[in-house]
């Protein structure tokens, strides 16, 4: 009765936990943020619905996404909204560590294991234990070394180097890449039944150029935060904010934030165009060649007929493009119609 009563228990906080959180969900999603994650935009709101889902559980999940989206900060979610909340959550790139000392690293050493092992050393698994280990860039660990690493997954259990007894460890994995899974096994990168056993639950993070109604969220999230820490009131421009959502993001949300911590830098009380580097450039696929000696006004002419074009007709867009009111725009198109 008493094992009844404890799965009863645990059955019920499973239930409690996944109220709480769609209950969280609904009124952060208001303010486009969940837990530390920014964004309001659909392909965000549908990753929300995925950690949401499988934080309560006990579930390995493996997070997937290009460099600089975010891929911590969804296993942090993911372990904040977990029963196993209050206990660690430890992250690993395992690209960072070297492969002589990884080992040690994920399942530690005894004294006098090899030369320079001083002490009794524990290892990530072990001071993980009851919380969450996040490994990220998984495809980076040594081949012979995600054998070991499959061997724990599957029994639960580690054995120190020079050690001699596996000990139990309780610890959820969370893994992730930049690098798409299935094109890492058929290169080598990861094992094939690694990967079975971390793809239990995959999460797939959008590129910023994917989710652009996302930028000015998070760049003014960005520039709120320096705002306080530096006790300034630094703003953006209008035009500024229209350059950051015409750019493609190659380095995705890592490289929006060092570029507003730049900017931040470089400006004064407002932060325009001049802040931004020069290799913020516009994305759209259409380019306006002007040949030198063009009039400014005959420049500026062809330059928003040929935004309004790029933007199917929508003069509110093409405004927010160019970086001008809409009506200002109905002047100019007003003059080309008369002139």
């Amino acid at each position: 009765m008493a094992r009844v009563r404890a799965v009863l228990a645990n059955v019920a906080r499973t239930r409690e936990l996944k109220e709480q959180i769609g209950s969280l969900r609904g009124e952060l999603r208001k303010l486009g943020r969940f837990g530390p994650l920014i964004g309001s935009s659909p392909v965000m709101q549908r990753v929300y619905d995925l950690i949401s889902k499988v934080a309560p559980t006990e579930a390995t999940a493996i997070i997937l996404g290009e460099t600089g989206t975010g891929k911590e900060l969804v296993a942090e979610t993911i372990h904040g909204l977990s029963r196993r909340h209050k206990e660690p959550f430890l992250p690993v790139n395992c690209g960072a560590v070297s492969p002589n000392l990884i080992e040690s690293e994920l399942f530690g050493h005894e004294r006098g294991s090899f030369t320079g092992a001083d002490r009794l050393h524990k290892g990530y698994f072990e001071r993980a234990n009851r919380g969450t280990l996040f490994l990220d860039e998984i495809t980076e660990m040594p081949p012979e070394l995600q054998v070991k690493l499959l061997r724990v997954l599957e029994t639960g259990k580690v054995t120190r180097i020079g050690g001699n007894e596996a000990f139990t460890v309780d610890v959820r994995v969370i893994a992730a890449t930049n690098r798409r899974p299935e094109e890492a096994v058929a290169k080598g990168k990861l094992r094939e039944d690694l990967h079975y056993r971390l793809n239990v639950f995959p999460i797939a993070l959008p590129p910023l150029r994917d989710r652009r109604e996302d930028v000015e969220l998070l760049a003014q999230h960005f520039l709120a935060q320096l705002n306080k820490e530096h006790d300034t009131g630094k703003e953006f421009t209008r035009p500024a904010v229209n350059r950051l959502k015409s750019h493609n993001w190659p380095g995705n949300v890592r490289e929006l934030k060092n570029l507003v911590h730049r900017a931040f830098i470089l400006a004064d009380e407002h932060i325009g165009l001049d802040a931004l580097p020069l290799g913020v450039q516009e994305s759209s696929g259409s380019s306006l060649n002007v040949k030198v000696g063009t009039s400014l006004g005959e420049a500026e002419r062809r330059l928003i007929l040929a935004t309004l074009e790029d933007c199917e007709g929508d003069k509110k867009k093409a405004a927010e493009v160019l970086g001008i009111s809409l009506k200002t725009l109905y002047n100019r198109l007003n003059e080309y119609k008369t002139a």
